[in-house]
């Protein structure tokens, strides 16, 4: 499955992101990996595993900037507008799964 996004990169610009599933193995994992975007290499991993009360699911990401050397400058900027991201994921999911049946 390919998803297409529109993403506000640094400096507000809005990019193009084309991600590609390119492994899942129900119900342990995904595989989401960059086609076209604004990293030079993205590779995310989600797991999923059962645990008492509910799943616990897990992230990895391993990803390049663009723009050797320059983009090495921004990496600490960009490593925390990753965690605000999946720091929002995780509060969206939480608030989701806590709303009442057919709300």
């Amino acid at each position: 499955m390919v998803v297409t996004y529109k993403v506000t990169a640094l400096a507000g610009v809005r990019v193009n992101w084309v991600t590609e599933i390119t492994h899942v193995r129900e119900p342990d994992f995904f595989v989401d990996e960059q086609r076209f975007g604004p990293y030079r290499f993205w590779h995310h991993q989600h797991h999923f595993k059962e645990v008492a009360g509910g799943t616990e699911m897990t992230d990895c990401v391993s990803y390049l900037l663009p723009f050797r050397p320059f983009g090495l400058l921004a990496a600490p900027l960009v490593r925390s507008r990753l965690e605000h991201i999946f720091d929002y994921r995780h509060e969206a999911i939480a608030k989701f799964l806590s709303m009442p049946e057919g709300v």
